[in-house]
This record gives structure tokens, sequence and C-alpha cells, in this order.
């Protein structure tokens, strides 16, 4: 008689095996109806599962956390059935749930088209309102390959050769007459589908994601509890388009890329002001918290790269160069660098914690395919820097980084910060001894800090655990950035040691971290976070004074002049043109602040002063107006 625990506590006793829907009808006749799948002990299951043992039970509904990927991965499945139905002989390889929707690879010789998406969608919102059983069925796995190869459903039966081993029954699920392998969980029925989903688009996809293979039609869609969520995700992605960075980029004089240099940045002088001010607003907080700035070689023989692990498991992403029966590698990350002046002089356990920071120019060769303006380069620098320090100092380490990096943060307009602590893998280096003490010391600090985090087990690398920060931007996108990462391998690879207090030689522990990332990808986030209008501080050019007629031309230089000895980005437009015309094109080159000088202001050495977004801040005279600047400027607005 299986006894089922309830999340508030409660119990339900039975008298023989139920399955998680009679349980849901068991509680009324609303959960049952609502019920989508159930999570036992912490596994998610079929609405059908029978439960014959004490389990702890809860019910899965359109409210829960899990919902929204059961109603992707059926969206897959619905979408699947919709192409074989519309377009007979076309092959289904994968389909799984991903972030905010799904996809699915079909192997067809005629390539699909946006039309051919439109009947797709409507003949799955057909297969919705048809309300068809999704029935779990367990196959012999030699039967399953027949079945398979029965209806020329090859890529389906590598599937069964290659993942299911010989011997293993194969997990099949079937909706109407159309089914396919799969693992599950599912919803009851076609008819629980949302009608809420949208095929997005078209691409290709290598099967497997090898290159070397058959390339496929890959079709995206997304799939959402409601129509109110869909509509809500639609905008956000029309917000997103309009604030791509590469349109932005291109309309405000920032950047480009071109073909001749795939994956690397062109900065023009505007963006490449952006570019300073980012790296010299960082290089002042490292300064003002202990670091020493260094600078090493970009190119570094491959033997260094082999001693410290990076060649076997970076090899293919390294860009390399020959000289003279040399082979060099082209630095894709500073920390083997770092440790190489670590090394250069004995350390002493007081010479420790001794940071070293650099904005490292970066090489790595990613597949053209990802590549994606600034967010995806092969070109980057990082804000990177490596802790040398005692077991002792790690927990002071991590809460002054953490300090660190949230009053960072803060300053370029993010506050909502999203925490995740990895913890140690299966494979690893190191004692468990080792391993406990720098998990509890990255917790402590992040407790100590009264942190909210979620933790990721068995997600550390092999060389120590990690924290790694994302922010969360204007359009609630995620963007990983910031990490800590505690190292016991590679300062021991390299030969770096420390004269301990008792005279023994230790090895000491090295901190990567990173605050930014690279800041290329950070400037891009930057731009699509505030469409282009970047806060005073930051915008490449922060005053635009422009004359009404020729009379003011010179005071309108001497104004200018003024504002820059102040440190103020000013410019000046002087073309004869009307001053709206001016006024309306440098609100959308984004310039915070539009200063107009017509005769009246020229006799008072005054300017009338309008922002960006069409508020008029009256007039008001040269040195006031570069003390409400600076002001501004000083505070992060």
């Amino acid at each position: 008689m299986p006894v089922v625990t309830l999340p508030d506590g409660s119990t339900r006793e039975f008298a023989q095996p139920v399955s998680i829907m009679d349980v849901a009808t068991d509680i009324g006749p609303g959960l049952a109806k609502a019920t989508l799948a159930g999570v036992i002990d912490g596994d998610i299951k079929d609405a059908s599962f029978v439960i014959e043992n004490d389990v702890e039970l809860s019910i899965v509904t359109d409210k829960s956390d899990e919902a929204l990927e059961l109603i992707r991965h059926d969206a897959a499945h619905v979408m699947a059935q919709a192409v074989q139905e519309l377009y007979p002989g076309t092959q289904v390889t994968i389909g799984p749930a991903i972030e905010d929707g799904f996809y699915y690879d079909f192997a067809r010789e005629e390539p699909f088209t946006p039309k051919d998406l439109e009947k797709i969608e409507d003949r799955m919102r057909e297969i919705v309102g048809r309300n068809l059983p999704i029935e779990r069925e367990v196959w012999d796995r030699e039967q399953a390959k027949k079945t398979f190869g029965e209806i020329n459903e090859d890529y389906k039966v590598q599937i069964i050769e290659d993942i299911i081993p010989e011997g293993e029954e194969v997990s099949v699920y079937r909706q109407g007459d159309w089914f396919d392998v799969c693992r599950g969980p599912h919803l009851p029925s076609t008819g629980k589908l949302p009608k809420a989903f949208k095929l997005m688009k078209l691409a290709g996809a290598y099967w497997r994601g090898n290159s070397d293979n058959e390339m496929l039609q890959r079709i995206y869609g997304t799939a959402w509890r409601n129509k109110k969520e869909l509509k809500e995700y639609l905008h956000r992605l029309e917000e997103a388009e309009k604030r791509d960075h590469r349109k932005i980029g291109k309309n405000l004089d920032l950047f480009h890329s071109q073909e001749e240099a795939p994956g690397m940045v062109f900065w023009h002088d505007k963006g490449w002001q952006v570019y300073l001010t980012v790296q010299n607003y960082i290089r002042d907080k490292l300064k003002h918290h202990g670091y020493q700035e260094v600078h090493t070689p970009q190119v570094i023989d491959r033997s260094l790269w082999e001693k410290s692990g990076h060649w076997d498991k970076f090899g293919d992403m390294i860009f390399t160069t020959h000289s003279e029966n040399r082979d060099y590698a082209i630095k894709p990350m500073n920390c083997p660098a770092h440790i190489q002046i670590y090394n250069h002089g004995l350390k002493s356990y007081r010479d420790l914690p001794l940071r070293l920071a650099e904005f490292g120019s970066c090489h790595r060769n990613e597949p053209s395919g990802t590549l994606h303006g600034l967010m995806r380069v092969r070109n980057f620098v990082q804000d990177d820097a490596h802790i040398f320090c005692t077991e002792e100092q790690i927990l002071s380490e991590v809460l002054a980084f953490t300090d660190l990096l949230f009053e960072v943060y803060k300053d370029f307009g993010f506050e909502d910060v999203l925490i995740k602590l990895s913890t140690r893998p299966e494979k690893r280096v190191g004692s468990d001894e080792t391993w406990d003490k720098a998990e509890k010391a990255l917790q402590d600090a992040l407790d100590q800090r009264g942190l909210d985090w979620e933790l990721q087990p068995g997600e550390g690398a092999f060389y120590g655990p990690k924290i790694e920060f994302s922010l969360r931007d204007c359009l609630s996108r995620v963007w990983q950035l910031g990490t800590i990462q505690l190292d016991f391998s590679m300062p021991d690879r390299l030969g770096a040691t420390y004269v301990a207090e008792d005279n023994s030689k230790k090895v000491p522990v090295m901190l990567h971290r990173a605050i930014l990332g690279s800041l290329e990808r950070f400037i891009g986030i930057l731009i699509e976070h505030y469409a282009g209008a970047m806060p005073l501080w930051l915008s490449p050019v922060q005053v635009m004074v422009m004359n009404i007629t020729d009379k003011q031309a010179d005071f309108v230089t001497d104004v200018v002049k003024t504002m820059k000895n102040n440190g103020l980005r000013a410019d000046y437009d002087l073309r004869n043109e009307k001053i709206g015309f001016k006024i309306r094109e440098h609100t959308l080159q984004k310039i915070p602040f539009l200063l107009v000088i017509g005769d009246r202001e020229a006799e008072n050495g005054a300017v009338a002063v309008r922002t960006r977004s069409g508020e008029d801040l009256g007039v008001m005279s040269v040195e006031a107006f570069i003390e409400l600047a600076s002001e501004q400027i000083n505070t992060h607005q």
C-alpha cells in the first residue's frame, strides 16, 4: 500500500498501486484536469506513471516551474508529427526543449520555406485539437531498430544503435499513429499543449553537430503557457531586434566587422572612446583594490601550453604560428603567462596574496558560424586577473572580489545579479580535504554577504570549484559575465611555490577571476541594455553644442574648449542648418546633452540645455552646466 506524501506534508494512503493522475483525481477533479505530470522524489514523471512504493509527490500543472520544459518538448513532438504528415518521406532526428523554445532537425532534400512554417504551424494546431493521447511504450531494442528501419527512419536507427546499450529496452512515445524514440516525460495528450506556440526560423545543422556529417534542416519554435506569455516574449524579441548592438553600432558609428578579419572588431573613434572609458574605469578600480597591472606576450612557445594542459584541452581553438623550427601559440588566455611573472623571484607567505591583472588580448579560433558581432569574437580583451594566495586567504579574497564585482555592476546600471556555485566534478585533481575547504570558503563568502545563490553540484572545473555571476538586463535576458574559480592544479604544473611560515615550500592556490569577462562582449551588452543611449559617463560624445546663426560660432567653439578642459567629451555643430534639424539629428545619435546658443545666450555667457529625451533644463551659465554634468559623471549617471 503506497503512501504518497504531498508538498504540504499531508499524506494519502492507497490500497493498491496508483498513477500520478489517480492521485490528482483523488485530491480533486479540478486538479486532475490541470495535471500535466508529477515530480516523484525529485524526478519528473508522466501523469500515467504508476506509484507502487511510498513516495514524495508534487503534481505538475501549468503553474509549476517544470511545466515550460514539458510544454516545449511536446511542442517539438507535435511539430515533428505535423511535418511528417505534410511532407511524407521527411526523416526526424532529434527535437529537444531549449531556453525559450524548442527545435527539431529534419532530413529532407527539398528545403523548407517560410510559407512551409505557416502550414506546419496550422497543422500543429489541428493536432492539438485532436487531443491525441500521448502514451509511453517500451520496445525491444532490436525490434525498435527493425520498426524504424522499415519506415526508413535511418537516423532513429542510428540513435538506437549509438545511444541505447545492447540488451536495454527502448522508450517510445506514441501520439495517434505517430511515434518517436524518447525518454520523456510528456503531457497526457496533445490537447494539453497550449496553442501559445509559434515557429520562428529555419537554420542548417549538421547531424550530431559534426561538420563532417550531413547537413539537416532545423526548425526553431517557441512555446509558452498561454497566449499572454507568448505575446510578451514576441514583444521582447521585437525590442531585442531594435536593440541589436550591430545595427546600433553602425548607426552610431561605433565599430564594424568585415570578412577580411572574421570575428575581429574595427573600433571607430566613438566606439573606442566607450572602450577606453570602460577599461580605464576597471583599471582605476583594480588599483584601489590592490591589484598590480601586468602585460604578457601575445605569442608564447607551444611547450608552455602543453605544460599548463591547455594544448590538450583547447588545441583546436588555439591559433598557431611557426618560426625557426619552433611552434608558437597566439595567446588564448592569460593564466600560464601570469604564473611566469609569479615565478620570477622567490615568493614568501608574506608576499601573498599577490593579485596580477591584465587587459590581455586573446585569440581563439571560434567556428565561423558562431561569430556574432561583439558577443562572440575571435579576438577579445579580458578584464582578467589571477590571485595567488594561501588556503587560509581564500575566504577573504573571495569576499573582497564579490564586493568589488557588485560595486562595478552597480556603476554600470546592473543590480539584478544571479549567482551559481559549482562544486566538485567526478573527475578532479586535489584531495577531498582541499575541496572541502575550497567549497566551504566559497559558500561562506556568499552567505556572509547574505546573497541568494544556486548550487550546481558536479559542475565545477576539474581543478577547482567556482562561482558564476550573471546579469539580467532590461529585457530580462541573462548574461553570464563574472567568475571566480579556484585552481589547485595549474600552479603546481607550472612550478609555482612560496616559502611558508615554517620554511617549507608550498604551492599557492590560484584564483582565476573576471568581472566583465571580455570587454567586447560587455560593451555589446551595454549597447543593447541601453539601446545605444549610454549613461552620460559612458557616452562617446557627452555634449553637443549648436549655434543658431553664424554670429555665435566663436562663442560655441570657446564653450566646447572650456568643456574639454574640464574633462567633458564635447563637440560642436556649426553647420548652416536649422536648429530643429540639428537637435533632431543629434537626438538620434543619442547624445545626452544638447546645448543651444543664440544671441541672448552668447551675450550672457550662457547655454540653453536640452536632454536627448526632450527635457528642457532651461538656460544656465557654462560653469553651472559643467558642474551639473561633472556631478553626473562622477556618480556614474
